[in-house]
């Protein structure tokens, strides 16, 4: 059973249908084509970077697909907003589950896809400030840019724009920083 594009859903429709989708608002969107090269190369590095910062801190890396369940009252069953991101960085433990993370994660990378770029910058741009994603970024394989955004009064006010020739500084994680130009396939 897949959804119907005019239906609004939730997270006890979405685990009944087959292949890969995410839920914002209740409407159902499909996650194909399957990503590119680019994009695969691009999640695996900055992954393993993660990975290899956050390995003797409390703070969990995880790649999609990944179920990350937002709910405004904390009904996760029936949650309307069901999200892959395809990274997120848990720091509360609490939040883990043997499906995924209940809540908004720590940290937050999209990819852009030519598929998926009109809704990670604008519907899951605002979804995720409006449940407290305190880092946002948003990395383009195509353009060879890396845009970090800061939450601030529940707000996205911090932006900070990086080329592949220069270092990326995350807002949250001070410490932590990373060449641009090894996120992308040369």
């Amino acid at each position: 059973m897949n959804p119907e594009p005019s239906k609004l859903y939730t997270y006890a429709d979405y685990i009944q249908w087959d292949g890969r989708w995410e839920l914002i608002d209740g409407k159902a969107y499909n996650m194909s084509p399957s990503p590119t090269w680019e994009h695969q190369f691009t999640v695996m590095e900055l992954s393993f970077a993660f990975r290899s910062y956050f390995q003797n801190k409390d703070c969990y890396v995880a790649i999609a697909p990944f179920d990350v369940r937002l709910s405004e009252n904390d009904d996760y069953t029936y949650a309307k907003h069901v999200v892959q991101p395809d990274i997120s960085v848990i720091c509360n433990r609490n939040n883990l589950t043997p499906n995924g993370c209940l809540g908004a994660p720590t940290l937050i990378v999209e990819v852009l896809s030519p598929s998926t770029a009109l809704k990670d910058r604008n519907e899951k741009f605002k979804l995720y400030e409006q449940f407290g994603v305190k880092e946002y970024w948003i990395v383009d394989p195509l353009y060879k840019t890396i845009e970090v955004f800061g939450l601030e009064d529940g707000f996205f006010k911090k932006r900070e724009a990086f080329g592949e020739n220069e270092t990326i500084i995350s807002f949250l994680f001070t410490d932590f920083s990373l060449e641009a130009r090894r996120l992308f396939f040369q």
